[in-house]
């Protein structure tokens, strides 16, 4: 790969971490300003990106460098090169504030976005890829539905959240959300347990077991799921008898654009570049960004990939220091587009932004105590 120009920039450090990724360093004395990018080749087989989660569990924090670990522990047989920290999360909980995919895995889904500092309620930004390895920036919301005896599909509002404050609406409760399932005592409920038996294409396959229960809280099977209907809809749910087989379908609008199933999902907040035109001051109205995360200074992480999508571009910028004052989204964006992304957005920033190369943190953290616990990565690994 040919870095691209940057020449505002003084590179300080090129490192190439494997054969199509490659690291730099860069200053711009006038900021002054530090920043961070790798560049990967997406064309390259031995090349994945991973979605990892903080411990593994939809509700925790843990730093970059500690999931590295940890991932690395448990498949010594690939090597993850670096990550960077990801999507927004509750500082209490780490569960994260979009639709999340692993490895195909729906772990959340979402029509809109849980976030406490949205100037109205909307969809958030998110990168994904499909199984083909094609990148996409996109303001995705969950389809889902369920089918059992009726041909007509019942909705899924969530998975693996409580559509709590609608007057109806059904979700699908993994084991990834917990032991049971949360109380819900203001509407009619109809929880309705299954057995996974296996799945058609992009199609998870059920079995209903049990009775159906009239209340929340039910045991989610470890082996299989819960399916809670609310309001009105508690009656669909009620009606699905036990050895019914339930087919589930979990998928985006939009769709992928050739049809193939989204392997990873991960959010941020908000869209900085469209088909290579800088939206970040569109931010606000789009999608409800707040000034002072918007039009202030701050340490941030940012994605793109290239016009013809085979390049990806990881880049976190040092700030609140001295060194390096940090960048506002629409600065941000200026950056991303003079690396060559043509799509791009923004992840979390701040004390959050990190970026680690070799289980080593690169960049300088701007929380007092350092690298900061987190509730998801994105990582780039050498497959063996």
């Amino acid at each position: 790969m040919v870095p691209s120009p940057l020449p505002a920039f003084e590179t300080i450090t090129t490192r190439e971490l494997a054969p199509g990724a490659q690291y730099r360093q860069f200053i711009d004395r006038r900021g002054p300003l530090i920043a961070h990018v790798i560049q990967v080749d997406l064309r390259r087989a031995d090349l994945e990106l991973r979605h990892l989660r903080a411990h593994d569990q939809l509700r925790s924090r843990e730093t970059v460098t500690s999931m590295v670990r940890r991932r690395a522990g448990a498949r010594p047989t690939d090597s993850i090169l670096a990550a960077v920290n990801a999507d927004f999360f509750d500082l209490k909980t780490g569960e994260t504030e979009n639709n999340q995919v692993i490895a195909g895995e729906w772990w959340k889904g979402l029509k809109v976005t849980d976030s406490p500092y949205d100037t109205y309620d909307n969809v958030h930004v998110q990168f994904a890829l499909d199984s083909a390895r094609r990148p996409y920036i996109d303001r995705f919301i969950l389809d889902g539905k369920a089918w059992a005896r009726s041909a007509i599909a019942t909705p899924i509002t969530t998975v693996n959240r409580n559509p709590a404050g609608l007057p109806e609406g059904v979700a699908l409760y993994t084991a990834r959300f917990g032991a049971t399932t949360p109380r819900d005592t203001a509407r009619l409920t109809a929880e309705a347990a299954m057995i996974a038996t296996g799945r058609r294409g992009d199609t998870l396959l059920f079995v209903r077991r049990g009775n159906i229960t009239a209340t929340s809280g039910s045991s989610i099977p470890t082996n299989g799921a819960i399916l809670a209907g609310y309001g009105d809809r508690a009656k669909e749910v009620s009606a699905m008898a036990a050895g019914d087989t339930v087919k589930i379908l979990l998928s985006t609008l939009p769709r992928s654009p050739y049809g193939a199933p989204l392997s990873l999902v991960i959010g941020g907040w908000p869209r900085i570049l469209r088909d290579g035109q800088d939206v970040a001051v569109d931010a606000a109205t789009v999608e409800g960004t707040i000034s002072r995360n918007a039009e202030a200074r701050h340490p941030r992480t940012a994605i793109g990939f290239s016009r013809d999508s085979t390049t990806l571009f990881l880049l976190v910028v040092d700030g609140r220091s001295q060194r390096s004052v940090g960048v506002t989204l629409v600065e941000l964006a200026a950056i991303m587009r003079e690396l060559g992304a043509w799509q791009a957005m923004n992840f979390d920033g701040g004390g959050s932004t990190t970026m680690a190369i070799d289980g080593a943190v690169v960049n300088a953290p701007s929380d007092p105590t350092g690298e900061r616990e987190i509730g998801s990565a994105l990582a780039l690994v050498r497959k063996r």
